[in-house]
């Protein structure tokens, strides 16, 4: 059973694709995560987003892995635990950046495609229904507002101790929202199969027991 949940930023895809792997007792690959490890390894190369051909280069020599430890899945960039530096604000931008180059989206895509084709796990992203698992059994499109995304994300890094801008943080949101859904090749869409979930006024739990609910209704159809 593969799960695939697509969305813009900040609509809360990650946490509700943890908490409803834990329920269905699935795997969770987080995908985002990858592509933040790639920009990264780009930010700490001191390359530019948009030199292609150099980070299509870095490829071959990089290694990511998602490694469970203590009940929490650890991302492993080349060996290394980045699991807080590839959550730190700007890289949503540059992560966002590299994600748009066709070579980085087909090795890593290649690498989800083949740890979904080994078993159930859940899956979030923005290409994920679409492009990386076009026959997952279930999809969901989870959105927001713009400002109530800016709202958690600012709320989230306050309480991580960093010192944000409000409104540079919606502004940030907004154009990667541009940006991941004019992007070339395999861009943020809704397909039309998916289950779209407007969690604006709702809690992760209910986004969770929402999903859990579609998930029974197909199942015992």
């Amino acid at each position: 059973m593969n799960i695939a949940i697509d969305g813009p930023s900040g609509a809360g895809k990650s946490t509700v694709a943890k908490q409803l792997a834990t329920k269905l007792r699935i795997p969770y690959l987080d995908t985002g995560a990858m592509y933040r490890a790639i920009g990264l390894k780009v930010y700490n190369s001191k390359l530019e987003a948009s030199d292609s051909a150099k980070i299509e280069k870095l490829l071959p020599k990089t290694k990511i892995d998602m490694v469970l430890a203590n009940g929490e899945t650890k991302v492993m960039l080349d060996d290394k635990d980045v699991s807080v530096d590839i959550r730190q604000h700007f890289m949503s931008r540059i992560a966002s950046d590299v994600s748009a180059i066709p070579a980085v989206r087909i090795w890593l895509v290649e690498m989800q495609r083949k740890i979904a084709q080994n078993g159930s796990c859940v899956l979030d992203g923005r290409d994920i229904g679409s492009f990386v698992l076009p026959n997952a059994e279930y999809k969901f499109f989870l959105t927001a507002t713009s400002d109530i995304r800016a709202k958690r994300r600012h709320l989230e890094l306050t309480q991580k101790g960093e010192k944000t801008d409000l409104a540079k943080i919606k502004a940030d949101i907004e154009q990667r929202d541009y940006n991941d859904s004019n992007r070339v090749f395999a861009p943020l869409k809704k397909v039309d199969d998916a289950i779209e979930i407007d969690s604006t006024d709702l809690s992760i739990a209910q986004v969770v027991e929402q999903m859990l609910w579609h998930i029974s209704a197909v199942g015992n159809n």
